[in-house]
């Protein structure tokens, strides 16, 4: 009997990590057998967060915070670039600055990272590789932004947090304390980052208090709009490696709350109140995405729901949580833009239809399509999960920053 059910248990143990592993991929994904054990690793973390949550254990986002603390690293200056801990207007941030005597004034990148407004950190180990990298190659002063994270802040604060760090650093006094020159200095930030970013590009341009006006953002897979989750890109990757549709609808309901009614109903589409449904043609991705990614999907317009939602969480239909909502003028101030979709992700269409109203605004953008690419992969850099897609991607971005900014 203890013979049996040992088979038992290894036959379940293979079947479940061949049901994780052998995640269908796209053919076009290189090294796909580490890309399906980075999937299987990360889903198995997912899997655990649901079942913690479901009971009472641990709220999801805290098990799956848990990725955070063991990627922690602390601040450690090396003999390129001096790093430090310290706060900007009250928010932790983590600070790179070049050791090399200046040449002259600098440049400045504020990065904020990602990790759906729920999870991850300045701290991180890949993110302290890229804004390290971004300090020593670019010869910039680097602010990456420690925004405090859902569940236990919602909506804006996130927002409060990046936009406050902007601000203070962007003072001429600030400027010239770290040797930055005020015309060079450009947002970026990468997936919920991305959504940060550009929000604060577009609500610097509507604050006077701000006279400094960034050089360029950057916006890597950004998360852009929640008015619309059936969007062709959430219907084809609604299952794809790193984000699902599933993890990024959790993501937005828990950025504005808790409520699991906030959560089902942008699973199924009907948050939006009637009177908000104006806001419909803004995202309406059968006229702003091109040909190639409408593919033969037919575009039905989002049935609007009841008014209860967005009154009790009006942050969904905010420009400052969904940067696609902003208004075509608001748009046409905007500075340079870096946008990276990448082809495999739910959130391709968010940053291709942002691309399609900039550009119809007149701002200059640069688009990188990655068609061989997958939600996260620019931060996949360091062993054990480094892909050769990692480095392409981020060495594309970096290249792009120290040529415009």
């Amino acid at each position: 009997a203890a013979m049996g059910a040992k088979l038992l248990c290894c036959f379940l143990a293979s079947a479940l990590l061949s049901y994780y592993i052998y995640t269908p991929l796209p053919e076009d994904f290189e090294e796909p057998w580490k890309v399906m054990f980075i999937t299987a690793s990360f889903r198995t973390l997912e899997h655990l967060s649901e079942v913690m949550d479901h009971l009472g254990l641990m709220h999801y986002m805290d098990v799956l915070g848990l990725l955070t603390t063991v990627e922690y690293v602390p601040p450690t200056s090396d003999e390129n670039v001096t790093v430090t801990d310290t706060e900007f207007s009250n928010v932790a941030v983590r600070l790179y600055v070049p050791r090399r005597a200046a040449a002259g004034l600098r440049r400045a990148v504020v990065y904020f990272h990602g990790g759906g407004w729920c999870v991850g950190q300045a701290g991180m180990k890949s993110y302290d590789y890229l804004t390290r990298r971004m300090s020593h190659s670019l010869d910039a002063v680097v602010v990456s932004v420690d925004y405090r994270l859902a569940p236990k802040y919602r909506f804006p604060v996130q927002f409060e947090d990046a936009y406050a760090v902007t601000k203070f650093f962007l003072q001429s006094s600030v400027l010239s304390q770290y040797g930055v020159d005020p015309d060079r200095v450009c947002v970026a930030g990468d997936s919920a980052g991305g959504n940060l970013a550009a929000a604060v590009a577009q609500q610097l341009l509507e604050d006077p208090e701000v006279e400094t006006r960034l050089k360029a953002q950057a916006l890597v897979y950004p998360a852009l709009q929640t008015l619309d989750l059936n969007l062709p890109s959430y219907q084809e990757n609604s299952n794809k490696p790193m984000l699902t549709r599933a993890l990024m609808v959790r993501f937005w309901s828990e950025y504005f709350s808790s409520d699991p009614s906030l959560m089902e109903a942008m699973a199924s589409g009907s948050h939006v109140p009637p009177e908000s449904s104006h806001l419909f043609q803004l995202v309406n991705w059968s006229s702003l995405l091109p040909e190639e990614l409408k593919k033969d999907h037919v575009y039905t317009a989002p049935v609007p729901g009841g008014p209860e939602l967005a009154q009790k969480y009006p942050g969904f239909l905010d420009p400052r949580a969904a940067p696609l909502l902003a208004s075509d003028a608001q748009l046409r101030r905007l500075p340079l833009t870096y946008v990276l979709t990448c082809e495999h992700d739910v959130l391709r269409d968010d940053g291709v239809m942002y691309v399609r109203r900039l550009r119809d605004a007149g701002v200059p953008v640069v688009h990188h399509h990655a068609k061989d690419a997958f939600h996260g992969a620019m931060m996949f850099v360091l062993s054990p999960t480094e892909l050769v897609l990692g480095h392409r991607l981020m060495d594309r971005y970096m290249k792009w920053l120290d040529e415009s900014l």
